[in-house]
């Protein structure tokens, strides 16, 4: 009997979830309230949507981790779940190219960009007339050796899994979270001294898109990572199986290199 149950295939039908229908909703609550929270309303909806959203994460990443226990994860179903994650990095790649080509659109043709104020032009130059640049060796610099350093502590803890070195991983996560926060506390500062606004002039709109969206990514980089670290405190990982480990390290080290692609073209370059 227990032959005649086992599948006769290498992959996993997942049981009935009701995740992606609340995924669905409370990613719509989410977005509608973010739209209203931008003209002064819809806060609670905004809350309602950002609650649900990590209720669901946590809820649906808990049954895929049962079910990694469970033993259903065999090795085609985490080449799978690999290239699902390649995928995924390979969208974000698409999402920052278009912050790009427009920050490229508007500062290689300044000309022909729609640069106003209120009352008058700001100029065919990149950047702006009257637009106060940050100093791209101050604080910018600091948040690069913030992100290199903390690219080195995840593979650190990488390597330290696969020769089973539960404290390196501990520890290298941990320090991998540690300059997560750091980073997100240094651009919070440097947003709160920026000499420009975000609306008025195409500077400040694709200046702080870019670069807040890698901001939100690297927010979302650092509670990946802390799940993990909680995951290996927890003694879940083995150097066989830690697909949740390095689905985190791929999403991390693709923060680093949008941050240096940032830094040298926004900061140096369009800064100079």
């Amino acid at each position: 009997m227990a032959a005649s149950e086992k599948p006769h295939h290498d992959y996993h039908l997942v049981d009935p979830s009701p995740w992606p229908v609340i995924g669905a909703a409370a990613l719509l609550a989410l977005a509608l309230g973010a739209i209203m929270a931008m003209h002064g309303q819809g806060y609670l909806l905004l809350a309602i949507g950002l609650a649900a959203t990590l209720y669901m994460m946590a809820g649906w990443w808990r049954d895929v981790i049962a079910e990694a226990h469970a033993g259903h994860h065999s090795p085609v179903v985490q080449l799978h779940l690999r290239y699902g994650m390649i995928l995924f990095i390979l969208s974000e790649v698409m999402f920052f190219a278009a912050w790009f080509w427009a920050y490229f659109n508007a500062s290689l043709f300044p000309a022909d960009a729609v640069m106003e104020t209120r009352t008058q032009l700001m100029g065919g130059v990149w950047p702006p007339k009257d637009i106060a640049v940050f100093d791209p060796w101050d604080i910018p610099f600091l948040n690069t050796l913030v992100l290199l350093a903390s690219g080195t502590t995840v593979t650190w803890a990488h390597h330290a899994l696969l020769q089973n070195d539960r404290q390196g991983l501990v520890q290298g996560l941990a320090l991998t979270v540690a300059l997560g926060l750091l980073f997100t506390a240094l651009q919070a500062y440097e947003y709160a001294h920026a000499g420009f606004d975000f609306a008025g002039h195409v500077y400040g709109a694709v200046f702080f898109m870019a670069t807040g969206f890698h901001g939100f990514h690297v927010i979302v980089g650092t509670l990946f990572l802390a799940v993990n670290l909680f995951r290996a405190i927890r003694g879940d990982f083995t150097p066989e199986h830690h697909f949740g480990f390095e689905a985190a390290a791929w999403y991390w080290h693709f923060v680093d290199v949008v941050w240096i692609f940032l830094f040298f073209w926004v900061y140096i370059w369009g800064g100079a």
